[in-house]
């Protein structure tokens, strides 16, 4: 078990959720970023996806020097992975305990979870809510830091609907958000990621979001990458593509799904919200474009959000 500082003692406990597979290359440099962190107050619960390199020797090595709990994941992705981390960690963390998403292959800087901490320890009553932040994109070899996306625009559950803005490896729960989650990714069937899920679960039932400026860790990208950063016009040409072939459709009907099997955590604005987005998109065109505007769903900048509408127009909603 590890030590954690006295005058840490009345700090929230962070239960940090890593979801691993093959992850030999990256993990040490990751775990060696957990153990220097400010707030010292954490467990690490990792799913491991049978790796088949030497990520679970690592993985046990850590554990000799740190509070660490290690599972077998589903075997079927990041997505199911993180989900069933989500659904499990309720019977393996503290009681009260935060919540903390974690990928293998970043670094987290030595801040990330304090300042999330801080940010939501100020917030009054007992609303769920969750912390994310920009990031320091860099090369597989930590070279190369270039900002993350801004995120000018309020976080609410009709941006939610329309994009994701909660990096899952910046994001930080409170108590009410991780409680909501686990009860909702019991009942989730498939969800696109496990992040923009989140996004919107905690919009949805009238949480609080606090997307940060300050850059928390170092987000590495490499071939690997389930998802990678979004940056610059080659990632937005790779996303105008998708949507041209429907990819964003099909994860809107996905999305769709998943929010109407928690629909009763939803608060009744956001049912309603929901409701509405999901007739849109089977309206003829007319009706269709009349209905979006009248829903007032947005992203973060004029040109994403001009693609939502070139999205609605070619029934690729």
């Amino acid at each position: 078990m590890p030590t954690h500082k006295p005058e840490q003692a009345d700090q929230p406990h962070v239960g940090i959720l890593l979801a691993t597979y093959n992850g030999a290359d990256c993990l040490q440099e990751q775990l060696d970023s957990l153990a220097g962190q400010t707030h010292t107050n954490w467990s690490l619960l990792a799913s491991d996806d049978a790796s088949k390199d030497a990520t679970r020797e690592i993985l046990n090595a850590f554990a000799a020097h740190q509070n660490v709990d290690v599972l077998d994941g589903p075997q079927s992705g990041a997505a199911p992975n993180f989900m069933s981390l989500i659904a499990r960690s309720g019977a393996h963390l503290p009681e009260n305990s935060w919540i903390a998403f974690c990928d293998q292959d970043d670094v987290w800087l030595p801040d990330r979870l304090a300042l999330g901490v801080t940010a939501l320890s100020k917030l009054q009553g007992d609303r769920p809510a969750l912390y994310c932040s920009r990031t320091w994109v860099v090369d597989q070899h930590l070279r190369g830091r270039t900002l993350s996306a801004k995120r000018p625009r309020e976080p609410s559950f009709l941006n939610a609907l329309a994009q994701n803005i909660a990096a899952g490896n910046t994001i930080l729960l409170n108590t009410p958000a991780a409680r909501l989650l686990q009860e909702a990714a019991n009942r989730t069937s498939t969800v696109v990621m496990h992040d923009w899920w989140t996004y919107q679960m905690i919009t949805g039932a009238g949480g609080v979001v606090i997307h940060d400026d300050t850059p928390t860790l170092l987000y590495r990208q490499h071939a690997d990458n389930e998802v990678g950063a979004n940056t610059g016009w080659r990632a937005k040409m790779q996303r105008l593509l998708r949507m041209l072939r429907g990819d964003f459709r099909s994860w809107n009907d996905t999305n769709v799904a998943a929010l109407a099997e928690n629909g009763h955590i939803l608060t009744s604005k956001a049912q309603a919200q929901l409701a509405s987005f999901a007739a849109l998109r089977s309206q003829p065109l007319p009706a269709r474009l009349a209905s979006l505007g009248s829903l007032g769903l947005y992203r973060q900048s004029r040109s994403s959000t001009a693609a939502l509408w070139v999205a609605a127009v070619l029934g690729r909603l």
